[in-house]
């Protein structure tokens, strides 16, 4: 029986065409044999059932929806074999672009993480290669960067997002990573307090601390529609992304000292998020 050494999971809430799309690109982009498995976080699995059955993929139901890093673990549970490939639903994989990530993957014995170049439909780079937000990064750019896309705070938070070459980075966009299953086992997987965003940063922060890098690989790409199951109705996510950006920061800034500047982030955090949604309403 032939080992299979690539697990490819998503995590799929009540999805739409998009889900059909993901799936159909991955013959494409990986030559070599891979289980495909899809947690369906939703209530609708008519689109799920008709994709697994075209493309082969194993389905998880968990009941309800647990967030993007618990259903990730979910997927990964199990698994054996030395890559994992987590990926959100709403990406589409270049012609062998999960070969390039294996290849270039090959010269980083210590990357844990990889992550490919990620494009808009539109055609622009999505920076998916970040820094650790930090007190003035972070909040410089938290501030500005909807108003101000290119305020210096912005630019320092996204420093080490060239894209010309690999190269390692703090974190990686969890829209699309390529895990070493013991890397990722190591860390105890992604940290499911948080229920959805900052899950990937905080991968990040954990392999770093585990002695693992965080590598960015141009030489594979994707395109990521970016939202396409919450478009409709950004109020809960925009709450969510904040609600879990203040999150990690008291996880940053944990000292009791601190106290005073983490009930200062997260009231700026909420502010900013419920200024966002009004934005949302009315554009």
């Amino acid at each position: 029986m032939e080992t299979i050494s690539l697990r490819i999971i998503t995590v799929a809430f009540n999805p739409g065409e998009e889900l059909a799309r993901f799936a159909a690109s991955l013959p494409a982009a990986a030559s070599m044999p891979y289980e495909f498995v899809v947690v369906d976080n939703g209530h609708d699995p008519h689109v799920v059932d008709d994709v697994a059955a075209a493309s082969g993929a194993q389905v998880l139901r968990p009941g309800k929806n647990l967030g993007y890093g618990a259903a990730a673990n979910l997927g990964a549970e199990g698994f054996e074999g030395q890559w994992i490939l987590v990926a959100n639903p709403d990406l589409e994989f270049a012609p062998a672009a999960i070969d390039a990530m294996l290849t270039g993957a090959e010269d980083w014995p210590r990357g844990g993480a990889f992550g490919p170049l990620i494009m808009t439909p539109e055609g622009l780079v999505y920076p998916s290669a970040r820094r650790f937000p930090r007190l003035v990064s972070g909040a410089g750019h938290a501030l500005l960067a909807g108003v101000w896309p290119d305020n210096p705070f912005t630019q320092a938070y996204r420093a080490n997002a060239n894209t010309d070459f690999p190269h390692t980075v703090d974190w990686l966009s969890g829209a699309c990573l390529l895990l070493r299953t013991r890397a990722f086992r190591e860390v105890g997987g992604f940290d499911e307090s948080y229920f959805m965003f900052f899950e990937d940063t905080q991968l990040g922060e954990d392999m770093e601390a585990a002695g693992w890098q965080s590598v960015f690989l141009p030489q594979g790409t994707v395109t990521h529609e970016q939202g396409s199951s919450w478009k409709s109705r950004p109020a809960p996510m925009l709450r969510t992304h904040h609600q879990s950006a203040a999150h990690y920061l008291d996880r940053i800034y944990s000292q009791p000292y601190q106290a005073p500047l983490r009930l200062m982030l997260r009231a700026g955090l909420r502010l900013r998020g419920e200024l966002l949604i009004l934005r949302a309403r009315f554009f």
